[in-house]
């Protein structure tokens, strides 16, 4: 058995660099020099487009409020959302240089010899953004109205989790629907989304699958988190083949998370009641991925009814 799992991880492992060298030597992704840090090409980007208007149109009944944030977040905002207890191995933190002349020349001294320029860089207020969502709880603080409110959210997203897997980029975008309000009206959100995000995939060609998942939270008490996040239902991922039809790569992820956010940003309902949350995000990249994958490099040749839906 133990052979059997290592030969697996082996055979999984290997399709992941096999593709990646596809999509090099095929000019859909460039390389940076740096593991999962990606340039895109124009037809890269024309799918990602093309399956970005797709979420648009399928959403366009949510009549959402629509915000796109940039890829970095306030850092006492990620200190509020307790991201650094459960996630600390993914944050990405934002220094700048605030040294003098006499600091600026130690530092190219530093970098002509070859040693560690980066200690003349401090912190700023500035995190890299973990997820599109992050930016918003602390915009919605305080009372609800009676409906709660409904967002459509966009960012490049960081996590910092070098990979050879093409699917598992550091940098990366997000689209998010996102539900603030009662639980009742929260829950029914996720449910509605987690079926029309299996509709979608399904549209474009992908097989997909629904789970239930957990975050990859840290250390020996996340092990705990992670289990009540699996035991409550709380996550569930679509997953669709990128590289490997062993090892399913998660496309969207649909996530209930009570009233943590609520209660961590001062989110009310119209009652006094803490607000509750949920989100269904599409990983853009993970998707375009997946779609190369399943129908081929030449777009030409795709489906017409894939084409269609992605205006290509």
């Amino acid at each position: 058995m133990i052979d059997t799992v290592a030969d697996s991880a082996t055979n999984v492992d290997a399709a992941r660099r096999e593709y990646l060298k596809e999509l090099l030597a095929n000019g859909i992704i460039t390389s940076t020099g740096v593991s999962g840090v990606y340039g895109k090409s124009g037809l890269f980007e024309r799918v990602l487009a093309g399956f970005d208007r797709f979420v648009t149109e399928s959403g366009i009944d949510q009549r959402a409020e629509v915000f796109r944030f940039p890829p970095v977040l306030n850092r006492a905002d990620l200190e509020k959302s307790d991201y650094l207890k459960s996630f600390p191995h993914l944050i990405g933190t934002v220094h700048g240089f605030r040294g003098n002349e006499r600091d600026h020349g130690d530092m190219l001294n530093m970098l002509e010899a070859g040693s560690d320029w980066t200690r003349h860089f401090h912190h700023t207020d500035l995190v890299l953004t973990p997820a599109a969502c992050y930016p918003l709880y602390p915009m919605v603080a305080g009372k609800l109205p009676a409906k709660g409110r409904l967002f459509d959210v966009q960012s490049y997203c960081f996590r910092y989790e070098p990979s050879d897997d093409p699917a598992r980029m550091q940098v990366f975008r997000q689209r998010e629907y996102v539900r603030v309000g009662s639980p009742e009206s929260v829950r029914q959100f996720r449910d509605l989304w987690l079926e029309r995000g299996q509709v979608m995939l399904r549209s474009v060609g992908l097989d997909v699958q629904a789970v239930v998942a957990n975050d990859p939270f840290f250390g020996r008490g996340g092990a705990m988190l992670a289990a009540s996040q699996v035991e409550q239902a709380l996550k569930f991922e679509l997953v669709v083949p990128v590289a490997s039809r062993e090892a399913l790569t998660a496309a969207v992820s649909c996530n209930y998370h009570q009233d943590h956010f609520g209660v961590a940003f001062g989110i009310t309902n119209d009652d006094g009641s803490a607000a509750h949350t949920a989100c269904v995000g599409f990983g853009l990249e993970r998707i375009t991925l997946g779609l190369f994958k399943a129908h081929g490099f030449e777009t030409k040749s795709w489906p017409a009814t894939v084409r269609t839906t992605l205006g290509l």
